[in-house]
C-alpha cells in the first residue's frame, strides 16, 4: 500500500551528530525499517574558487502497520545536504540511482543500481509474463503497481535478460547502469527525469568556459602592454 508523505524529510528524520556523511546518518534513521532504499536524487556545487557541494536524496521506505506482515510504503525528498569533496566525488555518476537500500531479508546493500530493481524477480511482489513475441518481462502484483511509479519505472518493461544482467553486476560488485546505460549521471533516462540538474550543469559549465576566456585575455592583454612598453624604454640610446 503506498501513502503519501506531506510532511518534510527533516521532520521524519533526525540526523544523528555521531555519524561521517549525511548518507551514513539517513541510513542510521531508516534502519528502523523493514525496508529502505536511498537514491540520489540530485546534487550540486557552488562557489568557484571555494567549492561547496551538495546531496539530495530521495527516500523509500516500508513501514509496518498494526496487524499482520503488510507494510505501507512511503517516499520523501530530503532538503540539501552538504557533503565533502570527496563524498561529492565518490558519488558523481550515480545521479538517480540507489546508494543504500534494506530489503525484507533484513539485508543492507551499498549496490548502486536503479530504484526498484531489487523488487523485480522476487515472488512476493510480482511475476514473469511472456509478450506477443515471447518475450520475458516482469510484472508487478495489483497492489505493489505503484512500485513502478514510486521508483520511476514507468519508461518501458523490464526483461529478464536485463534482470539477468543486473544479477550478475550485483553478484561482482559493479554498478547496474542499465544494459545501454541508461541509468546514473550519463544515462538518457535520468537527463529526461532529472533536468534541473542538467540544466544547472550547463550553466556552469559556460559561466566556467567564460571565466576561462577572460583569464586567457586579460593575459594576453598584459603580454601585450609589457611588450609595447619594453620596446618604448629601449631603442633611444647615443
Amino acid at each position: 500500500m503506498l501513502k503519501k508523505c506531506s510532511l518534510t524529510i527533516a521532520a521524519l528524520f533526525l540526523l544523528s551528530c555521531g555519524a561521517n556523511t549525511p548518507l551514513n546518518r539517513l541510513q542510521k534513521d531508516l534502519n528502523k525499517y523493514p525496508e529502505f532504499s536511498i537514491v540520489l536524487a540530485d546534487m550540486k556545487e557552488d562557489g568557484n574558487f571555494f567549492k561547496d557541494f551538495y546531496h539530495r536524496y530521495k527516500v523509500v521506505y516500508g513501514e509496518k502497520q498494526s496487524a499482520g506482515d503488510s507494510l505501507t510504503y512511503q517516499s520523501a525528498i530530503t532538503d540539501w545536504y552538504r557533503v565533502e569533496r570527496d563524498d561529492f566525488e565518490k558519488h558523481q555518476d550515480y545521479l538517480g540511482m540507489v546508494l543504500v537500500s534494506k530489503s525484507k531479508d533484513n539485508e543492507i546493500s551499498e549496490d548502486r543500481y536503479p530504484p526498484g530493481y531489487q523488487y523485480v524477480g522476487d515472488s512476493r511482489y510480482g511475476q514473469w509474463r511472456q509478450d506477443s513475441s515471447g518475450n520475458s518481462f516482469w510484472s508487478f502484483y495489483g497492489k505493489y503497481a505503484f512500485f513502478s511509479s514510486m521508483f520511476g519505472m514507468m519508461r518501458g518493461p523490464i526483461y529478464s535478460s536485463h534482470w539477468n544482467t543486473y544479477r550478475d553486476s550485483r553478484h561482482s560488485g559493479r554498478p547496474y547502469y542499465g544494459n545501454n546505460r541508461q541509468y546514473g549521471t550519463s544515462g538518457s533516462y535520468t537527463k529526461r527525469s532529472n533536468p534541473n540538474f542538467y540544466q544547472r550543469k550547463t550553466q556552469r559549465d559556460a559561466a566556467r568556459k567564460s571565466r576561462f576566456s577572460q583569464r586567457v585575455k586579460n593575459r594576453t592583454r598584459r603580454s601585450r602592454m609589457s611588450g609595447f612598453r619594453s620596446r618604448r624604454s629601449g631603442g633611444f640610446g647615443k
